[in-house]
């Protein structure tokens, strides 16, 4: 139980245990799954850079934009993620509802480039939001429906409760609840120590995030994982490797047998190393053991701040089994709209886009924030 609760913090899910994933992974004779990377393109309009002034300098957020009328679906990502997490959702829809799509980068994450990536605290990223919307739309924000994602989520609720979105219409969390989350914080991180530190390539992520569970859609973990890891920056120095051997003089005494071994054992040593090093050249874009002095910040008290916004609210969640006793009283009250979406992971609009779609879809319609798309069938 314990290691489940942990997975509402940030974003990710360890591999079941003889359970669904591990049946669905399973390949038959002869075929080969496709691991291979998938560009943001497929599924957004176009990328916007967003320069944000403050004192220290410019900071520069990624964007990732869809449609050209309707509210704004402004969409936060889990920790560790990157806007491209909605990749798969933000294509389904903008087929679904008339609508248009924000999906950004989070200080510290993606590409997003600010002067102080170190600091994560809620109060920071909240104002960030502020910062964008208001260089992105001036004084005239047009209707905004803010959804975020675990971390992505509870930002979001902080956004909304500092009131830092005048034209807010609706907030829609995803998969994290306070007092699941707050039990998770003493084993984050062991779980973030059993997580492979580098992977030999792209498609070794990509495959890991899917077997594992991380991600349980193929499709997004394909488009979603190059926003969680990254080449090195530094070149990989062979460990043992000797420059005295190529470029020194070696003795004329010493017989050309000798010599010849000797260099081919060198040579050996180097590609064994360089064999041994070739799993290292992706590495994680956060380190997220470095961020938990902003966990409690992120979680504790976020039932009754979500509680308390007065625009209306929809919680999504993986299982019934993470709502706390605020969230349930809350429920049993009517003061937001609860649904819940079974064999989903962790990332539950990674897992079923279709399904989470489907459920902003009828809220926003439900509450004449927008129509349905002519042709499409609810």
């Amino acid at each position: 139980m314990e290691k489940q609760l942990h997975l509402n913090l940030l974003s990710a899910r360890p591999p079941a245990a003889g359970g669904m994933q591990s049946n669905k992974m399973r390949m038959g004779p002869g075929r080969k799954k496709d691991f291979s990377p998938l560009g943001w393109s497929r599924y957004f309009q176009t990328i916007e850079d967003v320069e944000v002034e403050t004192a220290a300098g410019k900071d520069v957020f990624r964007l990732y934009c869809s449609g050209s009328h309707g509210p704004v679906l402004l969409l936060l990502h889990g920790g560790g993620h990157s806007a491209l997490s909605w990749a798969v959702f933000s294509a389904v829809i903008c087929g679904r509802v008339n609508c248009r799509v924000v999906a950004m980068d989070l200080r510290g994450h993606g590409d997003t480039k600010v002067q102080n990536s170190e600091d994560l605290s809620a109060e920071t990223m909240a104002s960030d939001i502020s910062k964008v919307v208001e260089v992105l739309y001036g004084d005239a924000p047009p209707p905004i429906l803010m959804i975020g994602h675990s971390m992505g989520g509870a930002i979001a609720v902080h956004t909304a409760a500092a009131n830092h979105i005048p034209s807010l219409l609706g907030l829609c969390v995803i998969d994290v609840v306070e007092g699941t989350a707050m039990d998770a914080l003493n084993s984050m991180q062991s779980f973030l120590r059993s997580r492979p530190k580098t992977f030999k390539s792209l498609e070794s992520a990509i495959e890991w995030s899917v077997k594992s569970g991380q991600i349980r859609n193929m499709e997004s973990a394909r488009v979603s994982m190059g926003g969680q890891v990254k080449k090195r920056e530094e070149p990989i120095r062979i460990v043992g490797e000797s420059t005295t051997i190529e470029g020194g003089i070696l003795e004329e005494e010493e017989e050309e047998e000798e010599q010849g071994e000797e260099q081919s054992n060198q040579k050996r040593m180097k590609e064994e190393q360089q064999e041994s090093n070739s799993s290292s050249v992706f590495e994680w874009r956060v380190d997220l053991s470095r961020t938990e002095k902003f966990w409690t910040g992120w979680f504790k008290g976020l039932s009754a701040l979500f509680l308390s916004c007065t625009s209306p609210k929809l919680l999504l969640l993986a299982g019934v089994d993470r709502l706390d006793k605020d969230l349930t009283i809350g429920q049993m009250q009517g003061k937001f709209q609860l649904q819940v979406l079974p064999q989903c992971g962790h990332a539950v609009h990674e897992d079923a886009p279709d399904k989470v779609a489907d459920a902003i879809a009828t809220f926003m319609v439900r509450h004449k924030f927008t129509d349905f798309k002519e042709g499409f069938l609810c």
